[in-house]
């Protein structure tokens, strides 16, 4: 009686607890700025951006997700309108991000019952990246960097996914990041190195948008007490 118990405790967990499925895999697309230089498209993906991504599916709705990021940026005030091609600046930059966070699943993603998955997804958290701090020379009307600095942005990003096959994951999103610094342009720059221009009091923001590729494992787990 008692491994007959057993069994039906077992067989109850396999039909009512969530997947526990780890993911890991790489982001590759493109990375766009919004700020005060170039033109004002929010999504234009022009600089090249590639990563590196990990997830824990913690249940069907959501999941605890990590990834590393590295995106060039670049502007041109001749892309603009007609005040910033009078103007003239352009620049680019590198940001290495380390971002973690919560992932949210519109419908339920359970990759063991063996059939294909596909779900609409939001996610957040908080994230920390290094980039160049720069500043305009006046006198050669060209933005240069003068340091290294570590700032943090808030990444708001929406995607779909869709499981291939039983052990790949496909997905799409698009990702913009608010930045809590605004000099990723050079128009905001510490005061001893040189004089700031366009909103000051508007932070910068940079966007990826591209695909995810992840490899994904790992079982159904069993809490029950028995």
């Amino acid at each position: 009686m008692r491994y007959l118990i057993s069994l039906a405790a077992i067989l109850w967990c396999l039909q009512h607890t969530d997947a526990q499925t780890y993911e890991v895999g790489m982001l590759l697309g493109g990375a766009n700025y919004i700020g005060d230089i170039g033109a004002t498209t929010y999504i234009a993906p022009s600089d090249i951006a590639i990563g590196a991504i990990g997830k824990w599916n913690r249940s069907k709705r959501h999941a605890f997700r990590g990834s590393i990021l590295y995106n060039k940026i670049s502007a041109d005030d001749a892309k603009g309108d007609a005040r910033r091609k009078n103007r003239g600046l352009e620049f680019d930059n590198s940001i290495t991000e380390f971002s973690a966070g919560l992932e949210f699943n519109f419908w339920e993603w359970y990759l063991y019952d063996g059939v294909p998955q596909f779900t609409p997804y939001l996610y957040t958290g908080i994230t920390g990246f290094n980039y160049n701090a720069k500043a305009l020379d006046l006198t050669t009307n060209e933005i240069s960097k003068y340091s290294s600095r570590w700032s943090m942005a808030i990444p708001m990003v929406v995607g779909i996914k869709k499981s291939v096959g039983r052990h790949w994951v496909l997905g799409a999103e698009i990702g913009a990041r608010y930045t809590f610094t605004d000099n990723l342009d050079g128009s905001n720059p510490e005061s001893r190195f040189g004089n700031g221009f366009g909103n000051l009091d508007n932070n910068d923001w940079y966007v990826f948008t591209g695909i995810t590729l992840s490899y994904t494992w790992g079982r159904i787990p069993c809490y029950c007490a028995f």
